[in-house]
């Protein structure tokens, strides 16, 4: 899954960011990506949350790890397990945030594929590529979680000490039809990825921030899907496929998908 953060005005999520946030439009798995969360701010005396954006490493490394090896396969976590999973129920509990982007890359598969991604078993090389994201052209803001691990090979002091790690929440593909869909290929996102990234309404992101929010079942109603129909997919470049290509023209759209990448 790619992952181009959005363009919204940072006044949009709360606090003003310390730095500027540039765009990326081929995320990949343990690059930064920004991230909306409420926590007190670092030394300032006052344990009240502020809402922050920052910027975490995208691939959750548990506070109990022993090495951060494993995050590059910790980007997802699934919304129907996320509160009972060793590696993501603390953060569950009290570290939750938003991934705001202005969409994600997926590829479409054939059925056998498809079939073999539900039960977990490996996958074959990716298709065509198609970019998702709000047909209304707002924020699509992904529900996450973060962590913060202890490099112990490292002094106190070093700047690589700390690690402050996140992954996307997902969920179910819809299987309703897409608000905006392409003149060839698919017509729903479940014809794209059995899995999508669960996206929060704005009526949700105060109380998923809410880090005083601990019950496991209120937190657990948050992640209920959104209202269908409100995203749009269209087919873009395999040049997407390489992640060292990075530039807007990986989000243009293209009028068919490319000759000899569908099934």
């Amino acid at each position: 899954m790619g992952v181009p953060p959005a363009r919204a005005e940072p006044r949009a999520w709360g606090r003003e960011p310390e730095e500027a946030l540039g765009p990326d439009y081929n995320v990949a798995p343990t690059k930064e990506v920004p991230v909306v969360l409420d926590r007190p701010l670092k030394d300032a005396g006052d344990p009240r949350p502020v809402r922050q954006l920052r910027r975490l490493r995208w691939g959750l490394v548990p506070s109990w790890a022993k090495s951060p090896d494993g995050a590059a396969r910790m980007i997802n976590a699934r919304a129907e397990t996320v509160h009972e999973k060793p590696a993501y129920r603390r953060a569950f509990a009290a570290r939750r945030c938003i991934l705001p982007a202005d969409g994600y890359y997926e590829w479409v598969t054939g059925k056998e594929e498809r079939d073999l991604e539900v039960e977990g078993r490996r996958k074959r090389p990716r298709k065509q590529p198609y970019f998702v994201t709000p047909a209304d052209g707002s924020v699509f803001a992904m529900a996450g979680l973060y962590e913060f691990w202890r490099d112990r090979t490292l002094p106190d002091d070093h700047p690589r000490a700390w690690w402050a790690t996140c992954t996307v929440i997902t969920t179910e593909a819809e299987q309703t039809p897409l608000a905006v869909a392409p003149a060839e290929g698919p017509r729903s996102l479940a014809d794209i990825h059995p899995r999508m990234p669960l996206m929060l309404t704005p009526d949700r992101w105060d109380a998923w921030l809410d880090p005083a929010r601990t019950d496991p079942d209120e937190l657990r109603a948050l992640l209920a899907p959104p209202p269908p129909g409100l995203l749009r997919a269209y087919p873009v470049s395999t040049a997407v496929s390489n992640v060292r290509n990075n530039g807007p023209e990986l989000l243009k759209e293209l009028p068919a998908p490319e000759e000899g990448t569908l099934f």
